[in-house]
């Protein structure tokens, strides 16, 4: 039987307190056995030392589940240089288990948690429950099922105790930055004040119920993006069901060939990036454990716990960048930035800086060309613009910029970063046009998803809980 779930903040600080003691007893040791070694050994033992801090950060982060897990996520997905290339594969391997596999919880223990919601035995709510988890994530599991009236869904249950878990995380973000830091330097106080903006709302199950059926209405009938329906009657706050939809996985995608990873690439392209422009609101939990490959060719995503509606003057705002920054207008790009607010010291960011930093990140996007992405780009561009070891950009990364826009650039790194595992390649900027500029899609998936656009009748934009939070 697994063990229990951490809860307390102390029991859950102690395992990075660990983490943190363990890496400094380890530099002072590798510092004081270095006299008289040659430069290739010194730099051995310098490898190794971080190489097993490193993939300790993993081994507690993947125990604690909860926003450690989360951090966890986006290390395997934007595959970060933390690593010396030699030991890059091994390591990306002990990140996918956060990916798809976190530490499981037993079913005894999981059923307990189902029937504490319903007031009633599971099998009053199901025909048939495998016991058997088909699908681990950050704060439950999934499971299959059938219901009496013979639909086969999907069944998402929190660990129990997570929501304290999640809780005291939060807490102890501020605690651990610098630990966390140490192995993770990108892991900057901008970072984790988004997470903590938004990963508690992750707990409410019934509100992801709710917010996954208006997105399977939103795309219903689309001809290549599937988001299955939930079943808000038998969801509530710890339990998820949905519609159980068949597919590949993200691993078996990536060993497809080049011209369906291109094809897939586009996709989620545009599910993740282009909803924002489309519909003023987008997914921001973009992870290879949330799609699938369905029989049928669409592309099927998941978990909608971290989902937000913009403002659609923000969205504009963001678009007048990325224009401003294609066309590089670098000082209407830097006016724009004053009158948002994003520069707190405008005196000191020249027009050219903001150019550069915004290209350094989103170039791949904003070049009128193909180009095939790589996990090295990916995470190049990511570290790039938020690590404080890369001495380029200083001065903007200590610049204010808005938490409903750090959660946009947040979903496009990380679906940059997916598109890198995909190695997949096409005119980014060229499907980015349709929603930039407005122009007709070149591409068959565009014409094909303009079509299903001009058939749907256009609702008003909505709003959630996460933009009011964040404006």
């Amino acid at each position: 039987m697994a063990k229990n779930v951490p809860t307390s903040r102390l029991a859950r600080g102690t395992k990075l307190g660990a983490v943190a003691a363990g890496s400094i007893i380890r530099s002072k040791k590798t510092r004081l056995s270095m006299a008289g070694r040659s430069e290739a050994v010194r730099a051995r033992m310098a490898e190794e030392s971080m190489i097993r801090t490193t993939e300790q950060v993993v081994m507690v982060l993947g125990t604690m589940k909860g926003v450690a897990m989360k951090l966890g996520q986006m290390m395997s997905v934007l595959d970060l240089d933390l690593v010396p290339d030699a030991h890059r594969e091994r390591f990306q391997q002990r990140l996918a288990v956060l990916r798809n596999a976190a530490p499981t919880v037993s079913f005894d223990a999981m059923r307990a948690v189902m029937e504490a919601e319903y007031g009633c035995p599971i099998s009053e709510v199901f025909a048939e429950f495998d016991p058997a988890a088909i699908a681990s994530a950050s704060i439950g599991q999934v499971y299959r099922a059938t219901l009496h009236d013979g639909r086969k869904v999907a069944v998402k249950v929190q660990y129990p105790g997570v929501d304290v878990a999640v809780r005291a995380d939060l807490k102890n973000l501020t605690l651990f930055r610098r630990v966390l830091a140490s192995a993770m330097p990108w892991i900057t106080p901008a970072v984790l004040d988004e997470l903590k903006l938004n990963m508690e709302s992750e707990l409410d199950y019934a509100a992801e119920a709710r917010t996954q059926s208006e997105i399977a209405a939103l795309y219903r009938g689309h001809p290549f993006i599937m988001v299955p329906d939930s079943v808000p009657e038998l969801s509530n706050t710890r339990v998820l069901v949905s519609e159980f939809v068949d597919g590949i996985g993200f691993d078996a995608m990536r060993a497809l060939p080049e011209a369906e990873r291109d094809r897939i690439g586009e996709i989620i392209y545009r599910f993740y990036v282009g909803s924002l422009f489309t519909f003023n609101e987008f997914c921001g939990d973009p992870h290879p454990g949330n799609v699938l490959l369905a029989p049928d060719g669409r592309v099927t995503f998941l978990d909608f716990g971290l989902f937000n509606r913009m403002d659609p003057k923000m969205v504009e705002f963001e678009k007048q960048c990325l224009r401003a920054a294609a066309e590089e207008r670098s000082e209407d790009l830097r006016q724009l930035m004053i009158d948002r607010g994003v520069l707190d010291s405008p005196d000191e960011i020249g027009a050219d800086e903001c150019l550069e930093y915004v290209l350094s990140a989103s170039e791949w996007c904003l070049l009128d060309q193909p180009i095939t992405i790589t996990p090295e780009l990916a995470s190049g561009a990511f570290l790039l613009a938020v690590d404080p070891r890369a001495s380029e950009f200083t001065g903007m990364k200590q610049q204010n910029l808005p938490p409903e826009h750090l959660f946009s650039r947040r979903a496009d790194f990380l679906t940059f970063g997916m598109l890198g595992q995909l190695g997949c390649t096409s005119n980014w900027h060229g499907i980015a046009r349709e929603w930039l500029y407005g122009e007709p899609p070149r591409t068959e998936l565009g014409v094909a998803h303009h079509d299903w656009l001009a058939s749907k009748p256009r609702k008003p934009a909505r709003k959630s809980r996460a933009t009011k939070r964040a404006n």
